[in-house]
Formats: C-alpha cells, structure tokens, sequence
C-alpha cells in the first residue's frame, strides 16, 4: 500500500501545475482520480483553442464529445428501462430526452464547474455564451472516463454523480413540459397571434441543429435551438413563457 501510494505521489509530482489542477477538478467531479490525465486535458480542450500539429491536425473534444454521446444516451436509456419496467418506449424516450438534452446538460456542466476547466479561446466572439459549449464537455468527460476507467465505472458516475443528484425523475415526469401548447393556448385567451418560423442551420459542420424564432403579433419575442425542429419550438416557447412570467411578477 506504501508503495502505491509512493507512486501516486510521484505521479502527481510530475504533472504540469495546470495537470495538477485538473487532476483534482476531475476527482471532484468523477469521484476517483484519473489514471490518464491526457483524457481528460482533451475532453476540456475546446476547438477555439485547438492549435494544429504537425500533421495538420486540429485536436479537441469533438471525437470524446461524440463518444459521451452515444455512452451517456445508453447509460440513461438503460437506467430508465430498469426502474420503470412498466412504462413504454415514448415514455422512456422522453424522459431520457428531458435528461440529456443540449439545454440541461449545458446547465448541468456549468454547475460541475466545467467552466473553470473548459479550455477555450475567451476573444473568439460569442465563447462564453456558446449556448452548448459546457454541456459538450460533460460529454466529452463521459467518454474520457469510459476510455480511462471502463463501462462499469463511467456507468457508475453518470448515475451517482450526474442524474440523481441533479434530476428529480418523479417530478420531470409530473412537469407538463409540452411548452408550445401552453404558449398557443395563452394567446388564444389573449387573442393574440402566434407564429412559428424555422430555419435549419449548421455549426462548423458538426451536426444538424434548427433555429425556431417565435413571434407574436409579426414581432420577434424569442428564439430556440435544438436538433430538430421540435425541440427547437420547445426550447423558443419555454424562453417566451419564462419571459412573460417574469413581466408578471415585476
């Protein structure tokens, strides 16, 4: 054991200061320290600050973003199968939707703290209000921690440390979360026009993502994203809704 813990220390001794700093951001995070460091200095390293080597290539969190992805979705798909065995496929569907989307993974990472780690370029324009930039990140730290520790420990800290401290399941499932119906239904009451316009656009190429702007009375009142055009209405039609509960209480 004394051994170990000697070559522990060394280890440790032997990393960079800012090594040394993510080291124990992401045993606050993950819950166990990294055993490759390089991971994780990848799964925070944002593409405006990405420098091309030698080859020409550009490295950054894209290629671990895309394999938490795809980790994460089937850790919370299974998760939900097993503890509700009763319910059907668009029930668990939605559910896993309402956990995993850009919007609540993006607020969830912030509230990790990854914007203390994230690496980006802070003169780039728009990097701080990038509207999915900490939750890419959570994504990528899932597929770091799936390549560094294994399936059997990456699932374990989705569950543990990401869904149920941060999501209450029982009350998402209680919340009306159909956003746009409420939206249609309080300007019928109020007799006012509302209007839908989407448009689809792309990021970098990177994946396919929709813009909804909502409009009442022809007059732009806010806009939403997602990766369908769906979840784009929902996203535009939460923010309009918040903003007019917000003029209610002032």
């Amino acid at each position: 054991m004394n051994r170990l813990l000697t070559s522990v220390f060394r280890l440790f001794q032997s990393y960079s200061p800012a090594e040394k700093k993510l080291v124990l951001a992401v045993k606050a995070i993950v819950g166990s320290s990294p055993s490759n460091i390089k991971l994780y200095s990848l799964a925070t390293l944002h593409s405006s600050n990405s420098n091309a080597n030698n080859r020409g290539y550009r490295p950054s969190n894209e290629r671990l973003e895309y394999l938490g992805d795809a980790i994460l979705g089937a850790i919370v798909a299974d998760y939900l199968f097993k503890k509700y065995p009763y319910k059907d496929e668009g029930f668990l569907t939605e559910i896993r939707s309402r956990i995993v989307n850009r919007e609540s993974l993006n607020t969830l990472g912030r509230k990790l703290g990854l914007n203390v780690i994230v690496q980006i370029d802070s003169q780039k324009k728009g990097m701080h209000t990038h509207k999915s930039l900490y939750g890419d990140a959570l994504e990528a730290i899932v597929g770091a921690v799936y390549l560094d520790k294994g399936y059997n420990t990456c699932r374990k800290f989705v569950i543990r440390k990401l869904i149920e401290p941060n999501f209450d399941i029982d009350q998402l499932i209680k919340t009306n979360t159909n956003y746009k119906s409420q939206l249609i239904e309080w300007a019928q009451k109020q007799a006012k026009e509302i209007r839908f316009e989407a448009a689809e656009v792309q990021e970098k190429g990177k994946y396919r993502e929709f813009e909804v702007k909502v409009l009442l009375n022809n007059k732009l009142m806010a806009k939403g994203y997602g990766p369908n055009k769906k979840k784009a209405e929902q996203t535009a039609s939460r923010k309009f809704l918040e903003s007019l509960h917000q003029e209610d209480q002032a």
